[in-house]
């Protein structure tokens, strides 16, 4: 019954009613698109609303989401994606009231059948070269109608129905045996390897289809005689050859290869044609751009016209597309899934000499990783660090003992790549985001939804680079995407800053506050990050890290100390010991830096941070430097709101002339208090401020609650005021072990215990 119904497509005279499912998928989006255009009413079902879901309807296609038996009623034919399996519920109702149901490339080879077709076969490069080609000969006026599998922004859709044309380019699928159906009039080999393994036996079986195709195709063969499998297949009388070498039918000489466009020089046999201008680059490119030469040329376009097209061609999407360029950081994204597929698209950024070149790879189908898990081994060498994430299945299911730590281990031992594995998208957009360095190309590649990690990164590189041009040009620093804050906070706990600046002078710093505050991106400052806890789903916004240059000085002037935000309190105390001033000893059994210690007002053995503080230079909300001696800063125990807005620069210290000895006297308790007081595991300090009734860490160990623990957060066996990192901590079991010890406070004493140490971030992590 299906020969019947796509006879009648095929006859194009009678209008039917046509269901695709899985009409979201590039392929189906744009065989809906033609069905559309010859006047046939189309139904359509998908999992989800797409952009494209939402443009075919407007085009007239009755759209459900999700799949149902309803869109299937009163239909000719159901037309279903190579995604689509038996079980799915508008593929089995169509079966059961027996609606022939079609394979997406039968129904496109009937469509074909109106015009002369034109197929664009090989293992890869079928989009770009059929987009080129459908340009191509558009610019030369055969108005030909054209079918390819991603979005062309050049050709306005990526299907299109010319009824005055008699071509119709369209890329031909191999992946399952039904390339067979089409009868082409010329058709355009790019290569062919041993791919889809899940579906042929070998070679021999995928060359068997090429042949068959050939077979069906009256008109030219148009083959890249560098592929020795392609030559073999093509030979004959029929056979339009082209490569680098001036023995082919058509060769290329390039002159340049530059970020945007190739320069070279085309022949034909031993002619020159002209000097052409390819409007993306890659060497692969032009060796595609010579398969539309050489067809356009046979065809009678001038080559004034097909020097025109090439040179205003763009390209399809995720085909080397350009996410983000700027001064100090490219992001590329491409669908190259393929091992000769990814090693060309890696020469194309090589040849954009970057200085770095790092790769999110995106496994395609676990059989594929599998039996070329070799191939993809030396695919890579050109990159300088290599991600992995898991395989997409794309409707597999999983093999065992095959992931993307499959490709890992085979770069590893064929190649110095440095490579590692991360399996989700979310831990690949922190982990590539917080490798990235100025000069480096990050490139995303896969067929799968690895795209999104490249543009989520793409969208935060703008302000990155700017954070590194104003670091530049005030002193120099650092600014990166996605720190850890686990690296950051003496808890050792905490998600990823969307962005970490550390500047190295006070001018940088406000410039960087100036900026930031300009386009509205949230600001912290963090110094040694003791006495705080960062969320599990980190920080949004910026995190600006004083630690260096200006802001770790310490300089003694009479009987005060100049200090700077990021000078640790060990540090300062030791610069006040030489000088031979006093008061400052509690400082040596306090963790964190001075930053820390005036925001929190911290203190020990009877003393506060304001009880030394002279002046306090700081950058105010507007980016300006400013000075406020101690008359006028308001301050209480363990908080001080002056300074909750305001990001603190320097101090001024006071301290009194003592002995030598008696000040290491002094320190040497300190010291001695800390050492056999404190935990040495990882911890924020204090976790709860001292309650009126008596010190906090007294209750907590009336209460029983020492070695209490959540996940890996426990409360000390030595202090009972502080929660110790066991090793591997979230904030969230944190946080759930400061909650069971107040309910517990609250309802044994009835004391209320407030938190010492600061919980900032967020809970959830940043969305892609």
């Amino acid at each position: 019954m299906s020969h019947a119904v796509l006879s009648l497509l095929k006859e194009s005279r009678h209008p039917m009613r046509i269901d695709l499912i899985g009409v979201a998928g590039s392929g189906m989006s744009g065989l809906a698109s033609l069905l559309l255009a010859l006047g046939h009413k189309v139904n359509g079902s998908d999992k989800v609303t797409t952009l494209e879901t939402d443009r075919l309807v407007k085009l007239g296609l009755t759209f459900f989401s999700p799949h149902s038996e309803k869109e299937v009623e009163e239909c000719d034919m159901v037309i279903y994606s190579s995604a689509i399996k038996p079980g799915n519920v508008a593929y089995e109702a169509a079966y059961k009231q027996g609606i022939p149901l079609v394979r997406r490339a039968e129904a496109l080879a009937a469509v074909m059948a109106n015009k002369k077709g034109v197929v664009v076969g090989g293992t890869h490069g079928k989009t770009t070269t059929s987009a080129l080609t459908a340009h191509v000969l558009r610019q030369g006026g055969l108005k030909p109608s054209h079918y390819v599998g991603a979005e062309i922004p050049i050709l306005g859709a990526n299907a299109h129905w010319d009824p005055e044309g008699e071509l119709f380019v369209a890329e031909g699928d191999e992946s399952d045996g039904t390339l067979v159906n089409f009868h082409p009039e010329h058709s355009i080999i790019l290569n062919i390897e041993a791919e889809h393994l899940d579906f042929y036996d070998g070679i021999e079986a995928i060359k068997d289809v090429f042949r068959r195709l050939l077979s069906q195709t009256p008109g030219h063969w148009v083959h890249c005689a560098e592929d020795p499998v392609a030559r073999e297949v093509c030979a004959g009388p029929q056979g339009v050859s082209y490569g680098w070498s001036r023995d082919f039918d058509f060769s290329a000489n390039i002159l340049a290869m530059k970020p945007d466009h190739s320069d070279f020089e085309v022949y034909q046999k031993n002619t020159l044609l002209g000097i052409a201008t390819l409007g993306i680059p890659g060497k692969h490119n032009v060796s595609n751009a010579l398969a539309a030469i050489a067809l356009a040329t046979r065809l009678g376009v001038p080559f004034e016209n097909i020097q025109h097209a090439l040179k205003s061609f763009r390209g399809a999407k995720r085909r080397f597309e350009i996410r983000h360029s700027g001064e100090r950081f490219t992001v590329v994204d491409d669908y190259g899934h393929h091992p000769s597929e990814i090693a060309a698209t890696l020469a194309t950024a090589k040849g954009l000499q970057p200085k770095r070149i790092v790769c999110l790879f995106q496994p395609h189908r676990y059989s594929r990783t599998q039996l070329l898990k070799k191939e993809f081994g030396a695919s890579f060498g050109d990159v300088d660090e290599l991600f992995v994430t898991d395989v997409y299945a794309a409707s597999e299911k999983p093999l065992p003992g095959v992931s993307g730590e499959t490709i890992v281990e085979e770069v590893k031992a064929q190649s110095a790549t440095k490579a590692q594995s991360t399996p989700t998208l979310l831990l690949s957009r922190d982990k590539v985001g917080n490798a990235l360095r100025p000069g480096d190309l990050l490139i995303t590649l896969g067929a799968g939804n690895v795209h999104e990690v490249g543009r989520c990164i793409a969208k935060d590189l703008p302000v990155l680079e700017q954070l590194w041009a104003l670091l530049e040009d005030h002193g120099g620093g650092a600014a990166r995407l996605y720190e850890p804050m686990n690296r950051h906070t003496t808890f050792l706990i905490g998600g990823p800053a969307q962005y970490w600046v550390e500047p190295r002078t006070v001018e940088g710093f406000a410039e960087i506050v100036r900026y930031l505050r300009s386009q509205s991106v949230p600001i912290r400052v963090i110094g040694r990050g003791s006495n705080l806890l960062v969320k599990d789903g980190g920080i949004r916004g910026a995190v600006i890290h004083p630690a260096k240059g200006d802001f770790e000085d310490v300089r003694v002037e009479g009987e005060t100390l100049i200090v700077g935000v990021g000078a640790r309190l060990k540090k300062i105390a030791s610069a006040a010991r030489n000088a031979g001033l006093g008061g400052f000893e509690w400082m040596e059994g306090v963790p964190g830096n001075l930053g820390g210690a005036i925001r929190m007002n911290a203190g020990a053995m009877g003393t506060e941070t304001f009880d030394q503080i002279v002046s306090v230079r700081f950058i105010d909300t507007d980016g300006q430097i400013k000075e406020k001696p101690l008359a006028e800063i308001v301050h209480h125990y363990r908080n001080v709101p002056e300074f909750e807005e305001r990001y603190i620069v320097s101090a001024v210290l006071k301290g009194s002339p003592a002995p030598q000895a008696e000040i290491d006297v002094k320190l040497a308790a300190s010291h001695q208090k800390r050492r056999t007081s404190q935990p040495v595991g990882a911890s924020a300090g204090c976790a709860f401020k001292n309650p009126e009734v008596c010190g906090a860490g007294k209750l907590i160990d009336e209460l029983g609650l020492k070695g209490r623990s959540v996940g890996a957060a426990i409360v000390s066996d030595i202090h009972g005021n502080f929660i110790v990192n066991s090793g591997g901590a979230t904030a969230r079991e944190v946080l759930d072990l400061v909650a069971e010890i107040q309910e517990i406070a609250q309802r044994e004493r009835g004391v209320q215990l407030e938190m010492e140490v600061k919980v900032i971030g967020e809970d959830q992590p940043m969305g892609m």
